[in-house]
């Protein structure tokens, strides 16, 4: 079987489309069509099936799909070992971070790998942890979060490590009632406004974790994914809100701990199985680690 071939495969699998797979290869649809019956005939097997207008894989192709990750994985590290031969790691990793974590972490991440030989090509993506699957049709690490009692990433696709723990707290302006204190129960909240962020983020699955301690469902005011936006509005005492403890920025905002309610999102690093393997992507890896170790508890 072609490498060439499995690479379309493993895209085609990424991108749900024939035309999708076309528009990131840049080939024509047709093109991608022929490389997958090509394909089949190799294999001996149907690798596509019909699905309304579209297609999409058999059993028999997701199953090859992941040996092509194999494959192409230790060609990968063949030529990650002969680039070891000639000296320090070198090549270009593509990341993506959720914002606040980017935020976070780049800092440290990127001023540590500027003599490395590794060129970083990072971008921010906020999207909720359920889309790092798709994610990682165009990058190689992924930085994501989700809250601490969901299930970890998992699949014969993906690779992750847990990073750090964030808490997340409460936070109210300083002429709120609550103001001053240095924690609250989910109980004191029950009939307060809430400015909350979009569903499916570890955020907010914190918040139904009160809803479900209190039997109240929150009165949810605005659903805005920029914490500067957030943090602006609860300080004119538009409403309260929850935040990740090193997202808060505002001078004027008062801090709760949460007490009661398990409230932390995990930071994760997520690639394909046995991309660690390549010196670069390790290199990006340890740096983020090393990072994540010198955030403040």
């Amino acid at each position: 079987m072609s490498l060439e071939r499995l690479r379309v495969l493993r895209e085609f699998a990424d991108r749900g489309t024939v035309a999708a797979t076309a528009a990131a290869l840049s080939m024509t649809p047709s093109a991608v069509s022929q490389q997958l019956k090509v394909l089949a005939r190799e294999a001996g097997v149907a690798l596509l099936e019909p699905d309304g207008r579209r297609v999409r894989l058999t059993d028999a192709g997701h199953a090859l799909v992941v040996r092509a990750d194999e494959v192409l994985a230790a060609m990968d590290r063949a030529v990650a070992e002969m680039a070891h031969y000639r000296g320090s790691p070198r090549g270009r990793v593509r990341v993506a971070v959720f914002p606040s974590g980017g935020a976070l972490l780049l800092p440290r991440v990127l001023p540590a790998l500027a003599d490395s030989g590794v060129e970083v090509v990072a971008r921010d993506e906020d999207v909720p942890p359920s889309e790092t699957h798709r994610l990682l049709a165009d990058y190689d690490i992924v930085l994501t979060h989700r809250d601490e009692r969901a299930a970890p990433l998992a699949g014969p696709r993906i690779a992750s490590r847990v990073l750090m723990r964030e808490p997340i707290d409460v936070v109210v302006a300083p002429t709120h009632r609550l103001a001053g204190r240095e924690s609250v129960t989910p109980a004191e909240l029950a009939d307060e406004s809430w400015l909350s962020v979009r569903g499916g983020f570890p955020v907010d699955d914190v918040l139904r974790s009160i809803a479900t301690v209190t039997g109240v469902e929150p009165r949810i005011t605005q659903r805005l994914n920029e914490f500067r936006m957030i943090e602006v509005l609860v300080a004119t005492g538009y409403g309260v809100a929850l935040m990740p403890r090193h997202a808060v920025t505002h001078p004027d905002l008062s801090v709760l701990r949460l007490s009661g309610v398990r409230a932390a999102r995990l930071y994760e690093l997520a690639t394909r199985p046995r991309a660690d393997t390549r010196p670069a992507i390790a290199t990006v890896l340890d740096a983020f680690i090393a990072a994540a170790a010198a955030i403040p508890d």
